[in-house]
């Protein structure tokens, strides 16, 4: 079973590079981020054409999650990430596909730091990591997958000063992402590539693609029982090189049957 997880960044601008994407990899599970489309404005029939179902949560120009599953329709359990009914932002949706629970999340930035966006990327992060616990608790094969927005460690961005006020690398970001692996989660690129760059991410400014100055933000958390099924993975750098690219690669994982 391969899953995947890319932050489309507007998922019609980009539905060309999503298609051809599909095609050639023909991934079975895609978890999509930053659809940056409402609701009614997601492009269902065309994804359907390819033989992919999919729930989703819109949003009209920001965030947005998706799940995708090929020749297969995911069994939506939840929309929301609980712990706020106050918060709209479309950020987190969870399925049930192929015998496993699958989330979709798109954590907040946080930019500028500190402030408002920071706090209520802290917070939301507090959100994530209880309801995490409390699926670790049910015993339940889950596959976390998404843009944590988050460097969970210094290999995991270009050697830079110039980033040290941004709120992805920030300790408390840090530390919350620590947090959510301590409770038994595996972060499964890094379990497959313990050193050196994995970039998911290349900023459009200055040149940081041309100049390979990536980051990891673009993360796979696996339960246990699926840890142990983990047999490959890596990202897909030559689809930010695309005309019309995302600033995101796909990540992808397999998992031995």
């Amino acid at each position: 079973m391969k899953l995947a997880t890319f932050n489309i960044n507007n998922v019609n601008k980009r539905l060309r590079n999503l298609l051809d994407w599909l095609t050639a990899e023909r991934p079975d599970i895609v978890c999509l981020q930053e659809l940056k489309a409402g609701q009614r404005d997601f492009p269902a029939q065309s994804l359907r054409a390819l033989g992919y179902h999919a729930v989703w949560q819109g949003e009209r120009s920001w965030n947005g999650v998706a799940i995708l599953a090929r020749d297969a329709e995911p069994v939506l359990t939840r929309a929301t990430l609980p712990g706020d009914p106050a918060d709209a932002q479309a950020r987190y949706i969870e399925a049930a596909v192929g015998g496993i629970l699958v989330a979709s999340l798109y954590l907040p930035n946080g930019n500028p730091q500190p402030g408002p966006k920071f706090r209520y990327k802290l917070a939301w992060f507090e959100r994530l990591t209880a309801h995490a616990a409390s699926l670790r608790a049910a015993g339940i094969p889950v596959v976390l997958a998404g843009d944590y927005n988050v460097v969970p460690a210094a290999q995991d961005i270009y050697p830079t000063r110039s980033l040290d006020d941004n709120a992805l690398i920030q300790p408390e970001s840090r530390q919350a992402f620590a947090n959510l692996l301590a409770q038994g989660w595996t972060d499964a690129l890094r379990q497959l590539q313990p050193t050196g760059p994995l970039w998911t991410f290349w900023d459009y400014k200055r040149d940081r693609w041309q100049l390979d100055k990536g980051m990891r933000l673009d993360h796979f958390l696996l339960s246990p029982d699926l840890a142990g099924r983990l047999v490959a993975g890596g990202v897909h750098r030559s689809v930010r090189g695309e005309e019309n690219a995302s600033d995101h690669a796909p990540a992808w994982i397999e998992l031995r049957s």
